[in-house]
């Protein structure tokens, strides 16, 4: 289906930069695809699309939090963010400078 919207939407842009009409047929075609897109099946349809989607993200993150990986990642960052806060402090209390990555200049 992605590729055959792909397509479509190639073909639309090849035949308004191709064609003589120009803008005539760019906003003909721009009015009808504003059209389609208003429909409300078209909305409904979008609107499942966008709830699935929130949906699986939502699963996806879940199952990566719960797994080994995601302990990993989620200690890793504690940590680094603890030692980034350790590191900036000591290194403003000390008058030298370091940027958010704790670099120091």
């Amino acid at each position: 289906m992605r590729g055959k919207l792909m397509f479509i939407t190639g073909l639309a842009a090849g035949f308004v930069l191709g064609s003589r009409a120009g803008r005539e047929k760019y906003e003909e075609i721009s009015a009808n695809a504003k059209k389609v897109w208003e429909h409300p099946t078209v909305q409904e349809a979008a609107g499942v699309a966008q709830a699935q989607a929130n949906k699986l993200y939502t699963e996806g993150k879940d199952k990566l939090n719960q797994s080994k990986l995601g302990e990993k990642l989620h200690s890793a960052s504690t940590t680094r963010s603890t030692t980034t806060s350790t590191t900036t402090n000591d290194f403003s209390a000390s008058g030298v400078g370091s940027n958010s990555t704790g670099t120091t200049y």
